[in-house]
């Protein structure tokens, strides 16, 4: 196998050599080649999408198909002005001197994607990655396979194999590719594998960008609207069944106001799914057979106050909220990636805050508030990713705020122009003039050497 690997590297090496991919005009066909094979596959990709994981038409184009097509038309449009060698200051003791950052591509890019968005969490870093000028080969998730058989004619229909290809496979497929000497790794997943991801990059000393996850927190303050805090809690969390590394993973509530929206939330999930979810068009299933059971072993009946069905059969596992929750609790004890949220209360809010801080930083966190200087002291005190005040998730449709973890939860970011740059070298050059030649700088150095330089650096 990683002959294969290091076969197909070769190829992308050699596609790279012939610089075709630094021509700003190649990367604009090749963007707008990708828009029209998406929107010619938009079915496929919607019955695909169906079959792995439940999703509606709806929810497939919002999240996935939509929101990729958004992307290449936004890289369309600036990839240019991001493209252009950019000038900068140059520092006095430097006459004569000017100073440039030139964006280039690092060469050959891996990217390997997860199962709850299988098509939007590939091909959004592809486009960054293509932006910039890169070959790029792509790592599909085994876990959603029907998705992945179409990504993968899209990719062979459309694009030279050494420029952009795709390898499908297991876990020893994607050992076999992290080990290889790319040029730089993307990877989004859990924050294990993604330990695994990093240390093999590090025996070839190749950079990556590691979305992960963790337990993203959803305060909840005494003087927040509750109405809407429950409608967006639930559609935030119940999404993709809860498969969403940024869904608010357990809800902290004043206990002022825990009753009140406990109530509201069990009546959002009836208004948005009915009295019956698995009838729904409008719910997903769980991904595969191993999450439901992981799901289904974090689940305690006793604390369960709304849902708690499931059908191993149909991988279909109910909206369902535990109450009194402690951080003890074996729900609370990891990224739970599922439709299951955890309530737990808090009085005061530095107690929720440094419960929070005791905690690994977290990729996301929501806050839902009407009180200014609650929401300034959370941003202030909090680490986080990203996140929202007085919403979940929506952060990271905004193509102008770089989207990516911290500490545990994720090392770089993407999204619009920051994915531009994740895939970019900005290389500096000085270019100095021969007209121009300060003999102060070269030895032997005198005095009045050591007093010019004193004028001119300090």
């Amino acid at each position: 196998m990683m002959e294969k690997v290091l076969h197909r590297l070769e190829q992308h090496r050699n596609f790279f050599a012939t610089g075709r991919t630094k021509e700003v005009d190649f990367r604009l066909q090749q963007l707008d080649k990708l828009k029209k094979a998406i929107v010619e596959h938009e079915q496929d990709l919607n019955q695909a999408l169906t079959k792995d994981l439940g999703k509606s038409a709806f929810e497939a184009y919002a999240s996935e198909i939509g929101f990729v097509l958004d992307s290449i038309s936004l890289f369309m449009k600036h990839i240019k002005e991001w493209s252009k060698v950019r000038k900068v200051k140059t520092p006095l003791v430097h006459l004569g001197s000017k100073s440039y950052i030139y964006p280039e591509p690092y060469g050959t890019v891996l990217i390997v994607g997860p199962f709850n968005y299988p098509f939007q969490l590939v091909m959004e870093p592809m486009i960054g990655a293509m932006a910039a000028g890169n070959c790029v080969l792509l790592k599909p998730s085994e876990f959603t396979p029907n998705v992945s058989k179409v990504m993968a004619k899209i990719i062979q229909d459309n694009f030279e194999e050494g420029y952009i290809s795709v390898m499908e496979g297991g876990k020893e497929v994607t050992s076999e590719l992290i080990h290889a000497p790319f040029d730089y790794i993307f990877f989004t997943g859990s924050v294990e594998v993604g330990k695994i991801v990093m240390k093999a990059a590090a025996e070839n000393l190749v950079p990556v960008t590691l979305e992960l996850g963790g337990k993203s927190p959803c305060i909840v303050d005494k003087d927040a609207n509750l109405e809407v805090a429950a409608k967006r809690i639930v559609w935030g969390k119940f999404m993709n069944a809860g498969q969403t590394c940024v869904a608010p993973d357990y809800i902290l509530v004043h206990r002022e106001v825990k009753e009140q929206l406990v109530k509201n939330l069990a009546n959002t999930i009836k208004d948005f799914y009915g009295e019956n979810p698995q009838e729904s068009r409008d719910y997903g299933r769980i991904v595969n057979e191993r999450q439901f059971d992981r799901l289904v072993s974090l689940l305690d009946e006793k604390k369960v106050v709304a849902g708690g069905s499931h059908h191993r059969e149909e991988l279909f596992m109910e909206p369902t909220l535990m109450n009194d929750v402690s951080w003890d609790d074996k729900v609370m004890q990891e990224e739970i990636f599922g439709p299951i949220l955890p309530i737990l209360e808090y009085g005061d809010l530095k107690q929720a805050i440094e419960q929070i801080n005791a905690r690994p930083k977290p990729l996301a966190l929501y806050l839902f508030t009407e009180n200014g200087e609650v929401e300034e002291r959370v941003i202030q005190s909090v680490s986080y990713g990203g996140g929202c005040i007085n919403d979940t998730v929506t952060h990271l449709t905004n193509p102008n705020l770089p989207f990516g973890g911290v500490g545990p939860s994720g090392i770089g970011s993407y999204h619009g122009k920051d994915s531009f740059e994740t895939f970019s070298h900005k290389k500096s050059v000085m270019k100095k003039s021969t007209r121009v030649n300060l003999s102060f700088i070269y030895p032997p150095y005198s005095e009045k050497s050591i007093n010019f330089l004193r004028k001119i650096m300090k």
